[in-house]
């Protein structure tokens, strides 16, 4: 399948709807604290895009209950908003989606709770520091695979793994489209297609400690690591410009 190339205003409208996202994910950070639920932090996300005149695009994608993934700890990705009461030095990923206008929003964020251990601000700052090196890496002409190795290096170079099996991946008039893009290399990275100006798509390093071998709990939709250990998940929705990416997700 060929990857889309967004014209400029195609481009505007994602950043609109990625903006929105960037929003709401800033201020959840400014007001989640200790004893809040999953889910009234999925419902507070919920109510302050659909303000902002978006649609939540995870409510019901492939039969998700929320409208924010809320992944507690060990949950690494795909988290489903519940009762679970969350805790001081807990860490928590949120990951939000938006529509608006036809075009879609994606980024998430993982935030401590309150005072957290050093080696938990350590596991965070992997996957945020990913994700802007990997951004800033970006130029037109290189392969999707170098992007996917320079995720893996860094990942690697911090002491920590990449979670397998899931991916960034396109985005634009479907949330999820081509090119699917892991965080570790399979083949060669002078394989594959090529980043070219016009194309946007979601970059998320997924940021385990000790093995990336993913596990599905029993709701079907929250992934940990097999090692059993917290793990850290940051996203970025970038389009290529003149050559290089622009984050489209920023508040």
């Amino acid at each position: 399948m060929a990857i889309a190339l967004r014209k400029p205003n195609e481009i505007e409208k994602l950043k609109r709807a990625g903006s929105i996202v960037g929003k709401t994910l800033q201020h959840l950070q400014s007001i989640v604290k200790p004893g809040m639920t999953l889910k009234e932090i999925d419902e507070i996300g919920e109510a302050y895009l659909r303000d902002l005149g978006a649609e939540p695009s995870f409510l019901g994608l492939y039969g998700f209950t929320g409208s924010v993934c809320t992944s507690l700890n060990e949950v690494c990705i795909h988290g489903v908003p519940d009762d679970t009461v969350i805790q001081e030095s807990d860490i928590l990923g949120l990951d939000i989606g938006t529509k608006l206008d036809g075009y879609y929003g994606d980024a998430a964020i993982t935030m401590a709770v309150g005072e957290i251990s050093t080696e938990d601000e350590a596991l965070i700052a992997c996957s945020k520091d990913a994700l802007y090196h990997a951004i800033e890496s970006i130029r037109e002409g290189m392969r999707f695979k170098e992007l996917t190795k320079i995720l893996e290096d860094f990942i690697t170079s911090r002491g920590f793994v990449p979670l397998r099996d899931y991916c960034g991946h396109g985005i634009g008039t479907k949330p999820h489209d081509e090119p699917n893009i892991p965080n570790y290399l399979e083949g060669k990275a002078k394989q594959g297609p090529k980043i070219k100006n016009g194309m946007v798509f979601c970059l998320e390093p997924m940021v385990c400690q000790t093995s990336g071998t993913p596990v599905l709990l029993e709701d079907e939709w929250s992934v940990v690591s097999d090692d059993g250990l917290r793990s850290s998940h940051y996203e970025h929705q970038v389009a290529v410009v003149d050559g290089k990416a622009v984050i489209l997700t920023e508040a």
